[in-house]
């Protein structure tokens, strides 16, 4: 069985070493001592979501402290071409289980999108309430998958706030990928950065993309594709395009 992972502390992680000690703390130690109820001799990991894991055996685990003895450190080197998801807010729980999924997937960044045809809005506080919940959804799927990055989850972007930062994956090579039932052009083939860079990848709410925004992201460099023969749920499509990326680009060799 694989080993549970927590998030640790970035500073103490970057010491971590054979033989020392790390304290995972707060809502995490809590969730290790009262809900896993780790003991003593176990073993865990403990991530700094940036891409180091410390693997050790717990030495103790009381209240809300989980100490660890650190057996092993590996640092993960950042993907050469980092995936985007640009999920735009969905009703009921499908943009988090987008989110959960395309996490599990692999997906290095998340960015809300409230686009035009959003059924739900985030607007004044529920804006910072709706990307603390995807956060902490994009936490917890790193830990289930046994991650040792968490993506980052951005502030919401409004609308046609969306077309500078295409502009500007363009501009450093990058790829943005727009998914639309309507296109021709298969992702299977879509171009991707030759060496570094990153993939947008752009999908819409239930009611699909409108006519303007697929028009304004094509005219800024985006190409617009089909994910397949078959028309998917938002909280599905971008999961599924991140794993047939992810594929290209050697990440499940």
């Amino acid at each position: 069985m694989s080993a549970p992972v927590f998030l640790g502390d970035p500073e103490e992680l970057a010491d971590a070493r054979p033989g020392t000690t790390l304290t995972v703390r707060g809502r995490e130690g809590r969730h290790a001592v009262a809900v896993r109820r780790l003991r003593p001799g176990e073993t865990v990991d403990v991530v700094d979501g940036d891409g180091t894991r410390a693997r050790g055996a717990v030495v103790t685990a009381a209240g809300d402290e989980l100490t660890v003895q650190v057996e092993d450190v590996t640092r993960e080197p950042e993907p050469r071409v980092r995936l985007t998801l640009v999920q735009a807010l969905a009703k009921g729980s499908r943009d988090e289980d987008a989110v959960e999924a395309a996490t599990e997937v692999g997906i290095d960044a998340v960015v809300p999108w409230q686009s035009e045809r959003c059924v739900s809005v985030w607007a004044g506080p529920k804006a910072a309430r709706g990307r603390d919940r995807w956060r902490a959804v994009a936490l917890a799927a790193a830990k289930q998958s046994r991650r040792a990055r968490v993506p980052h989850v951005a502030d919401l972007v409004q609308g046609r706030a969306l077309l500078p930062l295409v502009e500007e994956v363009i501009a450093a090579g990058g790829s943005v990928l727009v998914l639309h039932e309507e296109a021709t052009a298969p992702l299977a083939t879509a171009a991707l950065p030759a060496g570094e860079g990153e993939v947008l990848l752009v999908v819409g709410p239930e009611g699909g993309l409108s006519e303007q925004e697929v028009s304004e992201l094509a005219e800024r460099g985006a190409a617009v594709v089909r994910l397949g023969p078959h028309v998917l749920r938002t909280s599905t499509a971008g999961p599924v395009a991140a794993a047939l990326l992810a594929q290209r680009l050697g990440r499940w060799g």
